[in-house]
């Protein structure tokens, strides 16, 4: 029996990267599982990827009617939740004398406003004793030039999950931040082998995460292993923001 045999779970923007091998590792673990994408030819392509056990809802996680969406379709097929993972976010290079409104508001519309709702939103279908897994990122905690808005934006999470947990605790629903260093994804892909070969020198191990290696955690946050783990942020990261 898997780890998630008989769940339902959520997974925001999992139409590649680390979030689309997080999807595939749930049903692999036995859960049903609905994932976003705001494309839907690249939604249909992960869906393909993953299988079986999977519904696409196409949709952008800053957008309240496309959630609203979302959760219709799952309490329409499933009618329960019992992992959520909000994975959905972006993060564009701007120093302080660069940052202009849109992109902040692009960012923390996103990663911010974004987040909040689609927790806010699946609470009415959660299951006592579900777990809520938050994509953060080492930048929360560690300093990158011309990413300011970006770790802010990551950081404001990390104090919403503080609060969170206190707040659902009587549900015995679990609120964690899984916050990963620099995964080798498609996402990286634009900045080119020199770029790579650079985020790579700054882990210890001197490579760079895959996403089955961020998968295998969320595994872990969104089963019962980790039943006396919560509220904390848990970097995957080879040890990049402890040095």
């Amino acid at each position: 029996m898997g780890k998630l045999e008989g769940k339902v779970a959520v997974i925001t923007a999992a139409t590649s990267g680390m979030a689309l091998a997080t999807a595939k590792q749930f049903v692999a673990e036995g859960a049903y599982v609905f994932i976003t994408g705001r494309k839907q030819d690249q939604l249909d392509a992960a869906v393909k990827a993953i299988g079986r056990n999977v519904t696409g809802v196409q949709g952008d996680a800053s957008k309240l009617e496309d959630l609203d969406r979302l959760y219709a379709t799952v309490k329409r097929e499933k009618g329960k939740i019992d992992v959520l993972f909000a994975s959905a976010g972006t993060g564009e290079f701007a120093t302080l004398e660069q940052v202009t409104e849109e992109h902040f508001d692009k960012t923390f519309d996103l990663n911010v406003r974004g987040t909040l709702f689609t927790v806010q939103k699946a609470l009415p279908l959660f299951n006592k004793d579900g777990a809520i897994i938050i994509n953060g990122s080492i930048a929360s905690i560690k300093g990158f030039p011309s990413f300011g808005v970006y770790s802010a934006s990551k950081a404001a999470l990390r104090a919403l999950a503080r609060t969170w947990l206190l707040e659902l605790k009587d549900r015995g629903i679990r609120v964690n931040l899984l916050s990963p260093g620099t995964i080798d994804t498609p996402a990286l892909d634009p900045l080119g082998e020199e770029a790579k070969k650079g985020f790579a020198a700054m882990i210890p191990r001197g490579t760079m995460g895959r996403p089955e290696e961020i998968a295998t955690v969320a595994t872990f946050l969104a089963s019962s292993d980790s039943s006396f783990v919560n509220g904390i942020e848990l970097f995957v990261d080879g040890g990049t923001a402890q040095i």
